[in-house]
């Protein structure tokens, strides 16, 4: 066989790329480390992000900054990471509604969830929570299903917003629970436990961490947590599986992807710190202490976690009629 110069000149082009990425992912990384969260400061998302930024950046020897995107449900921040350069440096600390729900919601996405980006590692994850105002009479599900069969559609029920995961988590329990009962919606967190305390509404689903003070002042009865396992912050309240609802499960998960095309060498080094970082005993505590369980893991792990929750969420996001235009 001969080579023409052209061939050549092809050869060494592939070549050099190969060696370029070797020498990248050798000394990744030289210089700080983007870590963008898809929601505004001070939210759940973000308060994870800073919690972990500091010990995450002694690991890899670089500083990790936090940077808010927020909008879409968090799309606007995955849509730029996954259209940043494949190096390492632009990273998302992704959430279960912007993986898996919005893509089953959103009529136009601006990128291919699958295609676009790569999955370093799961985080931690928090479950969903029910809880309802003092004045209902119910002190567990099965009185709370009692009460809605006997009162179709007026027992009202707080989300942060249509088409979330709380809302979604509902859907499913009315589902299983085979139940009638009105979602109210409202624009975040705030609004919709403000108006479960003030008796508005008579209930309220939503992340753990959210409904801890209230659940701890006596405000909001907790009913039922829609995990695997009871949460060490409220080990007296049962699971939804404990009480008969075995397919009621709804973590608000959070996980860290990159672009697709980012060499894997370098994933394994993020996914590496990611790991050593998640298992400081002094990290796990405060995310414990937040309501999140840390489940760090590998990139396969996190990749085949997240094509099962998106094959769960489909149905229940199309059965719930949620839009967003």
């Amino acid at each position: 066989m001969r080579f023409t110069p052209r061939v050549i000149c092809v050869f060494s082009v592939f070549i050099a790329m190969g060696f370029a990425a070797t020498v990248s992912a050798q000394t990744y990384p030289s210089k700080p480390v983007r870590m963008i969260v898809g929601f505004p400061a001070g939210g759940p998302v973000d308060i994870v992000a800073r919690m972990m930024s500091p010990k995450l950046g002694e690991v890899l020897g670089q500083q990790v900054i936090v940077d808010n995107r927020g909008g879409a449900n968090g799309l606007i921040g995955a849509d730029a990471v996954a259209k940043s350069a494949p190096d390492g440096y632009t990273m998302i600390l992704i959430s279960t509604g912007t993986a898996t729900i919005s893509p089953h919601i959103y009529p136009k996405m601006p990128y291919d969830p699958a295609r676009d980006l790569a999955c370093v590692t799961l985080v931690s994850s928090t479950g969903e929570l029910l809880v309802v105002h003092p004045s209902v009479p119910a002190k567990n599900v099965k009185e709370l299903i009692a009460i809605a069969k006997a009162k179709p559609g007026q027992i009202t029920i707080a989300s942060t917003g249509s088409g979330g995961l709380p809302h979604l988590a509902l859907e499913l329990f009315k589902m299983e629970a085979k139940v009638n009962m009105l979602h109210v919606p409202f624009n975040g967190a705030a609004p919709a436990v403000s108006n479960a305390l003030g008796g508005q509404v008579l209930g309220v689903i939503a992340d753990l961490p959210v409904l801890q003070p209230h659940i701890e002042s006596g405000r909001l009865r907790a009913l039922a947590l829609a995990a695997p396992k009871r949460s060490p912050l409220f080990p007296n309240v049962p699971t939804m599986i404990e009480q008969g609802l075995p397919k009621v499960e709804a973590l608000n998960w959070y996980g860290i992807q990159v672009a697709a095309k980012t060499p894997p060498e370098i994933i394994a080094k993020l996914n590496e710190a990611f790991g050593k970082t998640l298992n400081d005993a002094d990290m796990r505590q405060k995310l414990v202490g937040r309501g999140a369980d840390p489940m760090p893991g590998t990139p396969a792990e996190f990749a085949a976690f997240v094509k099962a929750e998106y094959e769960k969420w489909g149905p229940i996001a199309k059965a719930s009629g949620a839009k967003v235009d």
